[in-house]
This record gives C-alpha cells, structure tokens and sequence, in this order.
C-alpha cells in the first residue's frame, strides 16, 4: 500500500472514530495489565464479565497477592487457561512487588520479565496506560496487515515492524486501536464485511464481499 493510501486509511479511521478504545474493563495500571494477561486467547467480553467482581476488591499486587492464587481462580475460571492465567497473574504481582515497587514499569523488556507478559501484552500496556506509540499484533492485527496490503509479514513481530515503519506519525497513538476494532467488527476473518468498510478503497484485498455475498 502506498504512502498516500496509507495516509487515507487512517485519516478515514479516524473520522470515524477520533478517540477510540481499548474494550477491556480496568481502573488503573495494575489492573489493565491482569486483563490484557486474562486476555490472551479469550474474548474481552468473557474477560470483563469474570474481572467486574474481580476488581471490585483487588486493584493492587498487593491485595493480589493476599488473595490468593486459589481464591483467584474461582473469579477467572470462566476465562479459557485459567489454571495458568491466575498462576501467572500471583507470579508477576509478587514480581512487581519484590522487584518494582509495585508499579508497572514503562519499559516493553521490563514488562516481558512479568509472568504470563509478551510482547503483545506489553504493547497493549504501554500503549494504554502510558501513550507510547506502539502497535500490539494480535489475530486481527496480523490479518489486516497481510489482507489490506499495508503491514504483510509471516510473522506478529514482522507484521508489527511494518505498521510501525508505514503509519505516519501523526496516527500512532491510536494506530493499534483503530486497527483493532475495525478487524474484530468489519473485517472480520471468514466474512470481511467490505460494503460497509471506509476504508474499502484503500484495501489491497482482491476478494472483496459484495452486498450479494
């Protein structure tokens, strides 16, 4: 895709969504980085639905970690990986405690010392809670990089590179949401919904859906 269609793409993005939003429920730092952990291969609905009550009495390592990895597991157990999800999430609250002073650090290689934190997640967080400029390749992330032609890879790091080395700057703070949302509600994985894409004449894909299918 070039320059100048990459440039309408987002501008049209954002047109139709000037501030966008992440989808999972949090109330600070700490915990936006139990959700998008809780988030891996599971829908942000099921995330938020089993964190509401979660949240309403953790909201620091701390109180994490006198909870308890057993009594954590009945809050997320509807949540897929559960088991190694709430291992994960006590592991990185006593790490943030022993090592961080219970903050969050800003740093993407410090964040991926966390239990259960890879890069993905660590974008997603820095991103949100602290606005830096990155873009988290998830499924839909990878598949609007390689399908509209702007960011093709073989890879989530690959792809990632290419969005940051093409998004004009001007669009990276909300880059990775706008993606996002336009992958999980319009182009969509088995059926793009492309008469009803903004972007549509900017997209490289060749097989386009009609209003007939």
């Amino acid at each position: 895709m070039k320059k100048d269609k990459i440039h309408s793409f987002y501008t049209k993005l954002e047109k139709q969504n000037p501030n966008p939003k992440g989808e999972l429920h949090y109330v600070n730092h700490y915990t936006l980085l139990v959700a998008v952990v809780l988030s891996a291969q599971a829908t942000d609905v099921g995330v938020n639905r089993a964190t509401k009550p979660l949240f309403k009495v953790v909201k620091t390592p701390e109180k994490m970690v006198a909870l308890g990895e057993a009594k954590l597991k009945d809050y997320v157990k509807s949540i897929g990986l559960y088991n190694s999800k709430a291992k994960n999430v006590i592991k990185l609250s006593h790490m943030l405690l022993d090592d961080f002073g219970g903050k969050i650090p800003q740093d993407r290689d410090e964040l991926q010392k966390l239990p259960g934190v890879g890069r993905k997640t660590a974008n997603v967080v820095l991103n949100i809670a602290f606005g830096h400029p990155t873009i988290a390749v998830d499924t839909h992330l990878f598949r609007l990089g390689n399908r509209t032609g702007m960011a093709p890879g073989k890879t989530p790091l690959e792809v990632e590179k290419k969005f940051e080395k093409v998004t004009p700057p001007e669009f990276m703070q909300h880059a990775h949401h706008w993606l996002i949302l336009h992958g999980r509600y319009v182009c969509k994985a088995r059926k793009p919904d492309c008469p009803a894409c903004v972007v549509r004449e900017e997209c490289a894909f060749k097989a386009k859906t009609t209003l007939d299918g």
